[in-house]
């Protein structure tokens, strides 16, 4: 029989990850150039409106030069818009 107990050393490994870095990268209203970022996410909580396009890890960025703007859509979407500047 075991003098003392295991102490749960296999359950203190790997317990500290680096972040990922997620979230909103640029704000409504400011300016963007093309294929800059805009949203870093995991899934799909904004949704790219004009002048934006997703990337296959749900990154959101810009398609052209403009001012970005957060749109709602039937109040459960939040669509991310990129007006174009003349």
């Amino acid at each position: 029989m075991a003098h003392k107990k295991a102490g749960g050393a296999k359950a203190k490994q790997g317990g500290n990850v680096a972040g990922k870095r997620l979230g909103v990268k640029v704000f409504g209203g400011q300016f963007v150039k093309p294929g800059q970022i805009i949203v870093r996410q995991r899934g799909r909580t904004f949704i790219p409106g004009n002048n934006t396009k997703m990337g296959k890890d749900f990154t959101i960025f810009s398609l052209v030069e403009g001012l970005v703007d957060f749109k709602w859509f039937n109040k459960k979407r939040k669509y991310i818009v990129v007006d174009e500047s003349k």
